[in-house]
């Protein structure tokens, strides 16, 4: 997965490096290489991801009125 930002003529190199952050934010790079920074254990990972889905869900139903 290779990301890819190309600089234009006259471009700051600031603005180029902002759109590089925005879109591997956009694609998750980030998020996905700080999770993976360290083992987890699939139980701990299902954990997780039940207590997500539950405050999705629950912000969900608040707002749905």
């Amino acid at each position: 997965m290779a990301v890819e930002v190309i600089v234009k003529k006259g471009e700051p190199v600031e603005r180029a490096l902002r759109r590089l952050k925005k879109r591997l934010d956009r694609e998750g790079v980030i998020r996905d290489v700080r999770a993976k920074r360290y083992f987890e254990k699939p139980s701990v990972t299902k954990r997780r991801n039940i207590k997500n889905a539950v405050f999705n869900n629950m912000v969900r139903l608040k707002y749905d009125n």
